[in-house]
């Protein structure tokens, strides 16, 4: 049985696109074709009237129902670029044009990690790269903790912009008659539990959040790209270290690449009250991967798989909170 489309991705020709941008952006498509990979957005690579290859990112159709954290990302993603290469020391790609729910940014040169599963050495130097970049992106602050804008979860402190957070997803999850394998009850208790350890982050540092092997680029064995930013917010640092290791637990892999290029040490440990943060990132991570999934279309066997290596590891997470 074929994938059921995401409600969120438009479907487009590239009449539709080249259209779009001329009518956005007074820019002209001269060829442009789909990208793959994720399933929120419609994602096309095109080039233009003077050569530059460039991505472009449409928004959903409009009233197609979303997740709380998903309103105005497709705004967000700009935003994200800008802040990052604002750093110095991040690959992002250049933002050409924006508005509220489209972006033509230029097109990073490399392919997915996830196309290098073939390639350990050199993925591994990657993934070092990556570390030492999350690093640099982390320098950037922002005036408070949680998503910016369009009236989404955020707070004066990172315990409560944790904890709105987490309270819009699982409202998120009522709103789509997710049947979690867990409680509300016994989420929010968890969070409750360590806010200590979650008041230990003062400083709202700039976070990607997405940082799985799709969203990162290498080419000739060098990191050359971390996109997808659109789901980024302001918060601890830590959360970045969860998207590289889906699955699994980072602190266990103190050889880790990651961790090596972002603490420029080997091996590594975590404290005690890190790997709580840890737990309770992860533990919000699933109940994110579980809950999205009627508003992808996700069903039968894709839904099924998906519960299936999700629920193990959210229930592992939680126990270990308690």
């Amino acid at each position: 049985m074929p994938d059921v489309p995401s409600p969120t991705q438009r479907q487009l020709t590239p009449a539709d696109v080249t259209a779009l941008l001329q009518a956005r952006f007074g820019r002209t498509a001269v060829h442009c074709g789909p990208l793959s990979g994720g399933t929120f957005a419609a994602v096309w690579h095109a080039t233009l009237e003077d050569g530059t290859e460039a991505v472009v990112k449409v928004g959903p159709p409009p009233g197609v129902p979303l997740l709380r954290y998903e309103r105005g990302v497709i705004a967000a993603e700009a935003r994200y670029y800008r802040l990052a290469g604002a750093v110095g020391g991040v690959p992002v790609p250049p933002v050409l044009a924006a508005d509220d729910d489209l972006v033509l940014v230029g097109r990073l040169p490399g392919r997915p990690l996830s196309l290098m599963s073939d390639k350990p050495e050199t993925a591994a130097v990657v993934r070092s790269e990556l570390g030492q970049a999350l690093r640099r992106l982390h320098t950037a602050t922002g005036p408070r903790f949680g998503y910016d804008g369009d009236g989404r979860a955020s707070g004066t402190s990172w315990p409560a912009a944790f904890t709105a957070m987490t309270a819009d997803l699982l409202a998120d999850g009522r709103d789509w008659n997710v049947a979690l394998p867990v409680t509300e009850a016994e989420v929010m208790a968890a969070i409750e539990r360590h806010a200590a350890v979650l008041g230990e982050v003062d400083t709202p540092s700039l976070v990607h959040f997405d940082l799985w092997d799709g969203n990162i680029l290498a080419e000739g064995g060098r990191l050359t790209g971390m996109v997808d930013g659109e789901r980024y917010f302001w918060g601890d640092p830590l959360y970045d270290l969860v998207s590289p290791a889906i699955g699994r637990r980072i602190e266990d892999e103190p050889e880790n690449p990651v961790l090596k290029g972002y603490f420029e040490t080997s091996p590594m440990q975590l404290t005690d009250a890190q790997c709580t943060r840890l737990r309770l990132y992860r533990m919000q991570f699933c109940l994110l991967l579980l809950i999205e999934m009627p508003s992808r279309a996700m069903v039968g066997e894709t839904e099924r798989e998906r519960r299936e290596w999700v629920t193990p590891w959210l229930l592992s997470e939680l126990r270990d909170l308690r």
